[in-house]
């Protein structure tokens, strides 16, 4: 076969399984993106010695992932690549295209289930107190409302950068403390919000948004200078410029690693962050055994604490 011809039809395959995601997944651009990525470079893997997609080989995966272990790739990147393949070729499977499936019993780095980076809670207190700051001087612009509400949602709902540019005036339902929002796939969940997020959201929907607004015609909720819908890539700097080291994703990460230290249980944590399988979550699990070990030792008759009351006694 012509290394020509290999390529044609492995890009024919992807094409089709973009459209698949895009439509009946209702995945976003920039997510399809990333899976496009991820199977064009497993694609000119194969290419060099005119594989194709639809007749890859477990052995053809292991080759990769040794591939992308010795060229520096983090154990992270290489499972997220490894995951997506597994999602390919599933739907290989279930439309019939193939018989067999090229990633059973590959397994994944071990650190795919390592906590992601959080931030420390003083940490992100001072954060939310820098902008809440500048939110409540008497001079405060309609950024500053906006960067400070931004901020106090991105935390308390544990959004992503993408759900939040997305959110509409509408889906916020202030009187209940809670939010409507569309996460991966379009899949809408309830956020419950705190009474300072709700405060900081009130005081930008009065007398900040309005000033963005063009022609109060824009139904995004958090908008630019020019009244268009902020960008992710805003969100991101917005977030850098209380913290450099922080991130969207590093205040979502933070905000359920919070909620699990104080006692919140993994079921609740998902349904917050929207993960379709708990299996996601369970990298929280150490943090809630954490708490499990410290409520025992204060509550069990037989722990360490009360023993040694006993003793003294």
């Amino acid at each position: 076969m012509q290394p020509s011809t290999t390529s044609s039809r492995n890009s024919q395959l992807l094409r089709e399984y973009m459209t698949m995601l895009r439509v009946e997944k209702g995945l976003r651009p920039l997510t399809c993106e990333a899976y496009l990525r991820d199977l064009e470079q497993f694609s000119e893997h194969l290419e060099v010695t005119d594989g194709l997609l639809a007749s890859a080989r477990r052995e053809d995966v292991a080759a990769w992932m040794e591939h992308l272990r010795t060229h520096d790739r983090t154990d992270r990147s290489i499972a997220r690549k490894l995951s997506c393949l597994r999602g390919f070729y599933k739907w290989m499977l279930l439309d019939k295209r193939m018989s067999h499936d090229p990633t059973v019993n590959i397994e994944a780095p071990s650190t795919w289930k390592v906590l992601p980076k959080s931030l420390a809670e003083e940490d992100v207190f001072r954060m939310l107190e820098m902008t809440g700051v500048a939110a409540h001087h008497p001079q405060a612009d309609a950024l500053a409302l906006r960067d400070h509400a931004l901020m106090e949602l991105l935390y308390a709902g544990g959004l992503r950068a993408g759900e939040i540019v997305t959110l509409h005036v509408e889906d916020l339902h202030l009187e209940q403390q809670r939010a409507q929002v569309r996460g991966k796939g379009d899949k809408e969940r309830i956020v419950p919000l705190g009474a300072t997020a709700c405060r900081a959201l009130e005081e930008y929907l009065q007398r900040g948004r309005s000033q963005l607004a063009a022609k109060g015609l824009q139904r995004t909720l958090f908008l630019s200078v020019r009244g268009k819908p902020l960008t992710t890539q805003v969100v991101w700097s917005i977030v850098k410029s209380t913290n450099s080291q922080a991130s969207p994703h590093k205040l979502r990460h933070s905000c359920a690693t919070h909620m699990v230290e104080h006692g919140a249980d993994l079921r609740s944590v998902q349904t917050l962050l929207g993960h379709a399988d708990i299996s996601t979550t369970q990298v929280y699990t150490h943090l809630a055994l954490g708490r499990l070990k410290e409520v025992h030792r204060l509550h069990h008759p037989r722990a360490r604490r009360h023993a040694v009351e006993a003793r003294v006694s």
